[in-house]
């Protein structure tokens, strides 16, 4: 992530579990950047609805989870404007769900103080952030990379700052995305290498906070939060970067539908092509220590074998030499039989046996071995038919 000025060829993806988090902990960093001409997104994962309140007027949106949802969506709208932010997303929205997926809305998971810091609230929900599937949040937070193509990709630690479910979830997803995509993960970090100096924004900052009066107060240059927890508000925002993009093939399941699609039928293609080819040579047979050799038989099954196994290995899936295999087999079929004229490409000969039985023989092997697992550390799971 830079903050110098560049091109505005540079985009940030900032993933944040409920609101108020965007503007606490990156606020100066969204004002820097949007002030200096980067393409901004900010991704809240959820809508924080078992949030605290803090002044009395404002405790009747505690009733429900809606009201309450009501109240920090709309103190977030007030913070992006301050902000300059123009790009704001909820996951799971549309623009923020996976391709083909119904939108979903995850909900706040809530919390409770143990004597380790903060933790789970033991109410499991499955509509909550913390308790979905974890590769479906991974997925839609993919998605809004895949249509951002950010620069960057900005979240919390390890830890989530301070062990809230939803930061750590949030965390997690964003940056197993960014692994995925080859985007560079950058973490909010107290001491980290990468220090924002955002006093030019800090009035703007301050102002975004106290957009946040459900939940937050400000005394002089101290963050009051609802538990009385007191935290300066500094002049530097800290980052740490954790992952940058490895020179490692993206792999075929975690590559768009419209580019698996394409390679597929890609590999159909020059299946068809190469198994028309190879059956008008499939009889060339030549006189070799006195005996005749299949040559063009023999040569053409090496060639399948070669396309079949670097079409597996190239792509790291089945599918595309599937459908090479498919388009050989389809002109080999075809060929067998006779023509108007009464004359095949395959004739009932050793060589036109031989090459009616190889091809599937290859295509079955090649396709059956064993997948090889990729080294890259984790993937995104798709919300697409399985590989």
């Amino acid at each position: 992530m830079q903050t110098n000025p560049r091109s505005n060829a540079e985009r940030v993806l900032f993933v944040h579990a409920h609101p108020d988090d965007e503007t606490i902990d990156t606020g100066g960093t969204i004002a820097t950047l949007v002030d200096r001409g980067a393409e901004v997104t900010v991704l809240t994962c959820t809508r924080g609805e078992r949030g605290k309140v803090i002044p009395d007027n404002l405790k009747p949106a505690l009733q429900s989870p809606e009201s309450m949802a009501a109240l920090r969506t709309g103190e977030l709208d007030v913070a992006m404007t301050i902000l300059g932010v123009t790009d704001h997303r909820y996951l799971g929205d549309p623009g923020a769900r996976w391709s083909g997926r119904e939108q979903i809305r995850y909900s706040d998971s809530g919390m409770a103080w143990g004597d380790d810091g903060a933790k789970a609230s033991g109410q499991f929900d499955p509509a909550s952030l913390d308790g979905a599937d974890f590769g479906d949040v991974a997925a839609d937070v993919a998605a809004v990379l895949l249509e951002v193509s950010p620069s960057a990709v900005v979240s919390y630690d390890a830890r989530g700052g301070y062990g809230h479910p939803d930061h750590i979830r949030a965390r997690e997803a964003a940056k197993r995305a960014a692994e995925v995509y080859g985007v560079p993960f950058f973490a909010i970090a107290h001491a980290g290498d990468i220090a924002v100096d955002v006093s030019p924004v800090l009035d703007r900052k301050r102002a975004a906070l106290e957009a946040y009066r459900s939940q937050l107060t400000l005394d002089g240059d101290e963050l009051v939060f609802p538990g009385g927890q007191r935290r300066p508000l500094a002049s530097v925002e800290r980052f740490q970067l954790e992952s940058v993009p490895d020179d490692e093939p993206m792999p075929f399941s975690d590559q768009h539908p419209a580019a698996r699609f394409f390679a597929a039928v890609l590999g159909g293609v020059i299946g068809v092509a190469l198994g028309a080819l190879l059956t008008v040579y499939n009889g060339y047979t030549a006189a070799i220590g006195g005996q005749q050799v299949w040559v063009g038989a023999i040569l053409a099954c090496l060639v399948l074998a070669a396309l079949f196994t670097g079409f597996r290995l190239a792509f790291g899936t089945r599918i595309v030499p599937a459908f090479a295999a498919v388009g050989v087999l389809v002109v080999v079929a075809i060929f067998s039989f006779p023509s108007a004229a009464g004359s095949v490409l395959i004739t009932r000969s050793g060589p036109g046996i031989f090459w009616e039985i190889a091809p599937p023989v290859i295509a079955f092997v090649v396709l059956v071995w064993p997948q090889v697992s990729p080294r890259r550390p984790g993937k995104v799971k798709k919300q697409v038919s399985a590989q």
